[in-house]
């Protein structure tokens, strides 16, 4: 066996499993013909994003007071920073699609969408001021257990 190095171009938007072939660069089979070399790609998870199929989804924090009141949050691409609104009373969880900003697609050209998941984010100190504050607008305060 001939060991030898082959140059692959992966192009952007594969995901694990793509197969990339190279016609005639594979061992050599009938006739010393050499067959073609398939290249089966296995794509790292990211940390801050999880993909489903050409769309990214990634978990944007939010504070209590921007998902009830409504705000603008900036949301990491791939390409960069997007301002987002996050509409009031947006509960824990929904989801915010912005187009074209997902995966890039390999065939077909474009990207896929990005999905920002919003997680409303619990404060864990408070001063007396915030605590007063949360007090007095606990909805549930007078209800009967």
């Amino acid at each position: 066996h001939v060991r030898t190095t082959e140059h692959v171009t992966v192009p952007p938007g594969v995901k694990t499993g793509t197969k990339i072939r190279k016609r005639g660069k594979g061992n050599a089979v009938h006739l010393g013909t050499p067959g073609d070399l398939i290249v089966v790609t296995y794509v790292t998870p990211s940390r801050r994003y999880t993909r489903q199929g050409d769309d990214l989804e990634i978990d944007v924090p939010v504070t209590y007071a921007e998902a009830v009141l409504g705000a603008k949050v900036t949301v990491p691409t791939l390409s960069g920073k997007v301002a987002v609104t996050v509409p009031p009373g947006s509960p824990d969880g929904k989801a915010l699609r912005i187009r074209g900003k997902g995966a890039p697609k390999v065939k077909g050209g474009g990207h896929g969408d990005l999905i920002a998941r919003l997680r409303i984010v619990v404060p864990k100190n408070l001063t007396d001021e915030q605590r007063a504050a949360l007090e007095a607008y606990d909805p549930r305060k007078g209800w009967a257990a």
